[in-house]
Parts: C-alpha cells; sequence; structure tokens
C-alpha cells in the first residue's frame, strides 16, 4: 500500500542546477568523506579548527599578553628591574618645579632619599611599596637635553602652569617630542592656591579644555600636597607603558656616574667609565656604544659593581641600622668600599668584537677586468679607425706618442665637464633676479626712499638684518618662480645647448623608460657599504634578537662600562650637567650609507629651505649636520627631484649617514645666523637603499612663431641650427597636452620645424624634458652645535583657540 501510494514527480516539476563543487574548503572536505591525510600542513591545521578550540586559542593569547604586560609594570621599578625613570620637562617659565620636586621627596618616613650624580635629580626608594624611582628634571629651554632624556625615559612628567598652560618654548618643545616619540607621560600643575576658590575652578576648566589638542583624554593632577604628590606616583607606577620602537631593540643606558681616566700618550682622549643600570636589552661587551652627541665608541670590558639604589640596603656588621634607612653616599669613603667590591662580568674579545670601520678605502687601482670577446675587439677597432684625425707632431714622433696629443677643442670640453652640476639652478636665480630687477626699475621712488632711510641710520646691527631680509626675498621668489614654472630653465645663449646639457638625456617615457642604477655613480659610491637584501637583513636580525639570547649584563643590572678612546670633552659636558646616553649598536650601524627619510613640512615652519642646505639631523638615537636631496615619494623606479621642500606634499630626503635600522622616527632643523634651531619637517626613516634614483628633470621652453594644421616653427628653444640637430630626437610636449617632434632646423638661428598631433594654440608653450640623475654631497658632520635656547614669550593657548576657530 505504501509503494503504491508513494508519490511520483510530474512532467511539471522544477529542475535544479547541480552544484558544481569549487576549490573551497567545504567542498574539499564534502569530497573527502572524512578522510585526513596523512601529513597535515600546520597552517592547514589552524584553519581547520573548530570553533571551540579557536576561542579556547584566542582566550590563551589574550591571557599571554596581560601577563606580559602585568610582568612589565612589576619588572620597572621593582628590585630586579631598573629603577623608574622619570623625566621633569617644564612647559612654563613660571612653572613651580622646585616645590615639585620637594613635594615628590617629602614622602612618607618609610620612603629613602639619595642624592644623584651626573644629569643631577634624586632618587626615591619606598621598601614598603617595593618601588624605586629616579626623578632628573630636564634644564629649561635646553633642547638637545629635553630629547636625549626622552630617548631612554620610562616616564615624562610635565609640568606646566595653572593659568597658561605652556608658553612658545614648551610649544616648540611639545612638537619635537611628539615627533621624536613620546614615552609613557603625566600632566602636573602645581601651584594656584593664590587664586580664590571660583578663579580656581574656572582657570582649571579652561585648562584642561585647553589641553585637549595635544593631550586627549589626558588627566591633570594637582601638585600642592603629599597626598597629591602621592597619588602622581601612583599614577606614574601603575599606567600602561608605552614603547619606543627604537630604543627597544637596543640596550641603552642613562649615566649615573662616570669617571675619566686619561691615556698614557694624551691627556685628551681617554678610557671613560660610566655607570649606569642597563634597559631594553642585554648589553654585549663585543658590541659597540653610540655616545649621544659624540659619536661610536668600543668597549673594553664591563664590572658588575654594588647596586647604589637597592631597597634593602647593606647593614656593616658593628654599625647600628639608621631609622631612616639612609642609603651610602657615592663620594669619599663609600666610593672606595664599591671600588672594592666591583666584579668583572665580562671582558671583550677582540676577535668577536665590532669594528669601529665606517667607510670603504676605495683602491684607484683596484678594477674588474675581464677579457674582451671578438665582437668588442671588433667593435674597438671600428671606432679607432671612425676617430682618426690628422694632427701635426714633431718629426721622429711615434703612432703611441701621437696618441696622446690633445687638440685644443678636446680639453674644453674636459675642463666643462668638471663643472658644477647645478649651472642650471644658477640659471634659475639669474632669471629671478632680472625679473627683480624689472620690478625695481618699475618701482624706483619707494626703493630710493628706502635707501635714503636706511643710509640714515646707519646702525650696523640693522644693516645686517636687511641683508637677511634680502636673502630670504630672494628665497621666497625662487620658491614662487620653481611653483609657477617648474623646472624651467633659459637656454643660455653664450654656451652651446648641447654642450651645457649634456650630461642630460631624454626620456620617451619617464615613468616606463630604464635606468641602470649602476650606472656613472660618484666616487662618494665607493666609500659606502649597501645590503644584498636590506629588508631581509633587517628581518633577520630583528628575529634573532626576540629569539636567541645573548650573553652580556642583563636588562636592570647596575653596570660600569669602559668605554675606549673617548675625548675628554665628554667628560666636561657630564661635570656641565649634561646628560650621557648610551645605546649599543646593531651589527653594521656604524657603517655608512645613503639613508632615505619619508617627512613633511611642520605646520609652525614657513621659510623656504632648498636641495643641498645644510640641515641637523636627529635620526632616532643619532645626531648628525648634512645637506640633503628632495625627491617626490612615489611607487616608480625613478623619483623626480624638488628643489625645495614642499609644505603640501610627503617628500623623501636623502643623505649619506651612518645605517639605521627602522623604525626610527627624524626630525629636521635649521638652524638660524644667531645659533637657534628651527623645526622644519618631521618623519621616519624610510629605507637604507644607494640604488634609489633621484632624477633631475630640466625643461627647455619655446613659443610657437608660424602655426599651420599640425606642424608649427618654433623658436627661442635653441639659438643654433647644431643644437636643433642634437636634440631632435627627444619628443616635445605643450602646456596644452599636444605631442610631437623636431622635423628639421629652419635657418641657422636656432629656429625649427615642428610636426604635433594637433593644432597648436598661439598661446601655448612648446617644452623639451631632459633628465640626469643626481646624487647627495658628502657632508655628513657628527658633531652638532648646542642649540641657543628658545626665546619664551606668552602663552600659545589662545592662539590655539583661534586656530580652532
Amino acid at each position: 500500500m505504501a509503494a503504491a501510494g508513494a508519490h511520483r514527480p510530474g512532467p511539471l516539476k522544477q529542475q535544479n542546477k547541480a552544484h558544481k563543487g569549487g576549490k573551497h574548503s567545504g567542498s574539499s572536505q564534502r569530497r573527502a568523506g572524512g578522510r585526513v591525510p596523512v601529513k597535515a600542513q600546520p597552517r592547514r591545521r589552524l584553519r581547520d579548527l573548530n570553533r571551540v578550540d579557536r576561542r579556547h586559542q584566542a582566550l590563551q593569547l589574550r591571557r599571554q599578553r596581560k601577563e606580559a604586560v602585568l610582568a612589565e609594570k612589576r619588572s620597572l621599578g621593582s628590585r630586579d628591574g631598573p629603577p623608574h625613570l622619570v623625566v621633569v620637562v617644564l612647559l612654563h617659565s613660571r612653572a613651580a618645579a622646585r616645590d615639585s620636586l620637594r613635594l615628590l621627596q617629602s614622602q612618607d618616613s618609610a620612603a629613602v632619599r639619595a642624592d644623584e650624580g651626573g644629569a643631577g635629580g634624586f632618587a626615591l626608594l619606598c621598601p614598603r611599596l617595593k618601588q624605586r624611582w629616579r626623578f632628573v628634571p630636564a634644564q629649561p629651554g635646553d633642547l638637545h637635553t629635553v630629547l636625549d632624556l626622552a630617548k631612554v625615559a620610562d616616564s615624562l612628567l610635565f609640568i606646566l602652569d595653572p593659568v597658561d598652560g605652556w608658553d612658545s618654548a614648551g610649544e616648540h618643545c611639545l612638537s619635537c617630542l611628539f615627533a621624536q616619540g613620546l614615552p609613557s607621560y603625566a600632566l602636573a600643575v602645581p601651584g594656584g592656591t593664590d587664586l580664590p576658590p571660583k578663579k580656581r575652578i574656572d582657570a582649571r576648566k579652561k585648562l584642561s579644555k585647553s589641553i585637549e589638542k595635544r593631550f586627549p583624554e589626558a588627566k591633570l593632577f594637582p601638585l600642592t600636597t603629599e597626598q597629591e604628590s602621592s597619588l602622581l606616583l601612583r599614577h606614574l607606577s601603575s599606567q600602561k607603558q608605552r614603547h619606543l620602537a627604537f630604543r627597544d631593540r637596543r640596550a641603552h643606558l642613562l649615566a649615573r656616574a662616570a669617571e675619566f681616566v686619561p691615556s698614557q700618550d694624551s691627556d685628551l682622549v681617554g678610557t671613560l667609565k660610566v655607570s649606569g643600570f642597563v634597559r631594553g636589552q642585554t648589553l654585549n661587551v663585543n658590541s659597540l656604544v653610540h655616545i649621544v652627541g659624540h659619536g661610536d665608541f668600543q668597549l673594553s670590558q664591563v664590572d658588575a659593581p654594588p647596586d647604589p639604589l637597592t631597597l634593602n640596603p647593606r647593614v656593616v656588621k658593628g654599625q647600628k641600622k639608621s631609622q631612616d634607612m639612609d642609603v651610602q653616599d657615592d663620594s669619599g669613603n663609600g666610593a672606595d668600599e664599591m671600588e672594592e667590591d666591583v666584579k668583572v662580568l665580562m671582558k671583550a674579545d677582540p676577535s668577536k668584537q665590532e669594528s669601529l670601520q665606517s667607510e670603504v678605502v676605495p683602491d684607484p687601482m683596484e678594477g674588474e677586468q675581464t677579457w674582451p670577446t671578438e665582437e668588442e675587439l671588433q667593435e674597438a677597432e671600428d671606432s679607432l679607425k671612425a676617430d682618426r684625425r690628422v694632427v701635426k707632431v714633431p718629426k721622429g714622433t711615434s703612432k703611441y706618442q701621437a696618441a696622446w696629443i690633445v687638440d685644443d677643442e678636446e680639453e674644453g670640453s674636459e675642463k666643462e665637464d668638471d663643472e658644477d652640476d647645478d649651472m642650471d639652478d644658477d640659471l634659475m636665480e639669474e632669471a629671478v633676479s632680472q625679473e627683480g630687477e624689472s620690478s625695481e626699475e618699475e618701482a624706483g621712488e619707494e626703493e630710493s626712499e628706502t635707501m635714503t632711510v636706511s643710509e640714515c641710520l646707519r646702525d650696523e646691527q640693522y644693516d645686517e638684518k636687511m641683508e637677511e631680509d634680502e636673502q630670504m626675498l630672494e628665497r621666497y621668489k625662487q620658491e614662487r618662480m620653481d611653483e609657477m614654472f617648474p623646472d624651467e630653465v633659459d637656454t643660455p645663449r653664450d654656451v652651446p645647448a648641447r654642450v651645457r646639457f649634456q650630461k642630460y638625456r631624454g626620456l620617451k617615457s619617464f615613468r616606463t623608460s630604464p635606468w641602470d642604477p649602476k650606472e656613472n655613480l660618484p666616487r662618494d659610491y665607493a666609500r659606502i657599504f649597501q645590503f644584498q637584501d636590506f629588508s631581509r637583513t633587517r628581518k633577520n636580525l630583528f628575529r634573532q634578537i626576540e629569539k636567541e639570547e645573548t650573553e652580556g649584563a642583563s636588562v636592570g643590572w647596575y653596570v660600569t662600562l669602559h668605554v675606549c678612546n673617548v675625548p675628554v670633552s665628554v667628560m666636561e659636558s657630564f661635570k656641565e650637567g649634561k646628560p650621557l646616553v648610551l645605546f649599543s649598536l646593531l651589527p653594521h650601524e656604524q657603517k655608512m650609507s645613503v639613508l632615505n627619510f619619508l617627512v613633511r613640512r611642520h605646520p609652525g615652519n614657513s621659510e623656504p629651505v632648498r636641495a643641498k642646505e645644510e640641515l641637523i639631523f636627529h635620526c632616532g638615537f643619532r645626531r648628525f649636520r648634512a645637506s640633503p636631496l628632495f625627491s617626490q615619494h612615489t611607487s616608480a623606479d625613478k623619483h623626480k627631484l624638488e628643489r625645495f621642500l614642499r609644505p603640501d606634499a610627503a617628500l623623501v630626503v636623502t643623505v649619506y649617514a651612518p645605517i639605521t635600522f627602522p623604525p626610527a622616527s627624524v626630525l629636521l632643523f635649521k638652524q638660524r645666523s644667531n645659533g637657534m634651531h628651527d623645526l622644519i619637517a618631521t618623519g621616519s626613516l624610510l629605507s637604507v637603499d644607494p640604488d634609489r634614483i633621484v632624477i633631475k628633470r630640466l625643461v627647455l621652453s619655446g613659443h610657437p612663431f608660424k602655426i599651420f594644421t599640425k606642424t608649427a616653427v618654433v623658436r627661442y628653444m635653441f639659438f643654433n641650427r647644431e643644437d636643433v640637430m642634437w636634440f631632435k630626437p627627444v619628443e616635445l610636449r605643450t602646456k596644452w597636452g599636444r605631442r610631437g617632434h623636431i622635423k628639421e632646423p629652419l635657418g641657422t638661428h636656432g629656429h625649427m620645424k615642428c610636426h604635433f598631433d594637433g593644432q597648436l594654440k598661439s598661446q601655448d608653450t612648446v617644452l623639451l624634458n631632459l633628465y640626469k640623475r643626481v646624487f647627495p654631497k658628502w657632508t655628513y658632520d657628527p658633531h652638532v652645535p648646542e642649540p641657543v635656547p628658545w626665546v619664551r614669550s606668552e602663552s600659545v593657548l589662545p592662539e590655539r583657540e583661534v586656530e580652532m576657530e
């Protein structure tokens, strides 16, 4: 009955298409039918986890990260880790620094205070909380001191004014700190008790609102009582630490004490014994160290003196334990006792020690010589036959001697080849100056009046300022001309264009035409080092740092480093109160190469900055002076040179400098005539690549004289027939988008007949593009002069409010 009553589909039954199993994981699992291959790939195994296993795995990873953060918090400032280094930065001239430091020192009776040497400040030891801090105040207005201390600080403590917040010098300091990389920070506002309660609340609200732009979601800590200072200390110890990538992968140290031992040969050079706590990574004695602001040096040995900031100080037998638990001072007998207890941790091994060689010494006689093929020999014979010339020689001269006799024309061409590559820039300057002269003639009466005023004043300082203003005005004109007519130059009339632009070439397409990166390299390229694959070397090096355990002084140890061949000026600067900061170098970081930085113009500076001007670089932990090139940031293999630092786009800055592995921040400063440093650009390290091709474009312009359907007679681009024939293969373009080429010269004065892909307009301009590869100048100087302190002015908070409106 059941079979008889079964339903049979009729002819109108809907027929669906069969499912086409693709290559995705679901179809493969169905086809496998539950069978599992013998050897499964690990990536495949991770992908095939079910939902419960994936949740369990995510929970484990989350726990690991949480435990790592908690372990980092517990180790910082504890007995096993280095003291919590807090740098105190004043952002206003009226900020009360001494009162703030005095409040931090006056903690409960369990705190132990010890005097610090070197950079100054004090240590705060709390055995009850099992925490220890070191507070180092940065000198107000000293930019290098603030930046050097911020490189190694665990936290920054900004001291604000209760009314104005920060002044112009504080604004400049904050701009530099944010560009370099800001560690964990806290904002403290001391004082304000002299104001009435209502005005005090209004001033606090106004200050909280004004700092939102710089410090969003930041909390202001009042610092007027001991209880408020205790809350501030608790916040500093419990807040999440912000990491700076360039210091986390390198061992670094802030000197707490230093001693200079002159060498036997000279009193100007000797061994510097630097004592401090190791931070970041394990410090190896065979690696090089960089003293910020002074250069690279080798280590001879590492000692382990007793920890002067221990939470449980040693008690010598026969002495009563003091109630205050005072820590022994470093000076006097304490230093002698420490010297007796010093243990030598390790000594440098000459076979494993890194070399200080930073440049390759080129051998002028060394060159790759291969045996020529038969085709090359035949080409050489043909070229010799073509180059035969008739030369008058003395009687009895052999063929070999006659080949070395040079004509007058060849001597002249050799001298012209040695001319400066920037002669076209001079032509642009002449064009600008001619326009300036014409404008001066138009407004002659006004100029004569200003000259009479300046002659009546007869003030030398005022005249010097006027000269600086004239130079600045000239730079503004050049920058404006480069924006209006990019890369355009006037064809010289006294020198043939084929001679003046003999180092340039034409390209069919700037984007797709090939350019050999190893072609016509300068002599400076023989002095630098180059990686076969920089990104792979960097990846392997960082993986080795994370996984392998290196031998040396671990993080948190108090050590004394013996730095060899250090000039006595380093010790003198330390005695003056300057901080002494050391960074260990990764392999190859002492060697010179070509560094490329990606920077953007700082909005607070608008002065024109020309390429190859000397600038001051703060790259990671290094400081140096160099003359950079500016180029466009594109994904192509060729990058066009920019003559000025553009305010509206990110540019790539290219210099000769020691190798640094990214990531690393970079700050560009320009030194004024009075010694002050202006921040002009900020960015980061892009790559270490000498093969990055920077192309200088040069545009020659001409004007249509007679226009036909698709042909035109162009003039003023060249001024003789030979130049037209020389540049005939180069493609032409116009400002209105036409393309063409030179057909033939007309006459002997540079007129030429050109063919285009359409009819020209009478107001159009014909352009011819020429290209040449350029290289930076070798002007690297690791010694940067100390900047003049920034001139403080009143609060800049109202100005920011106006800008926001």
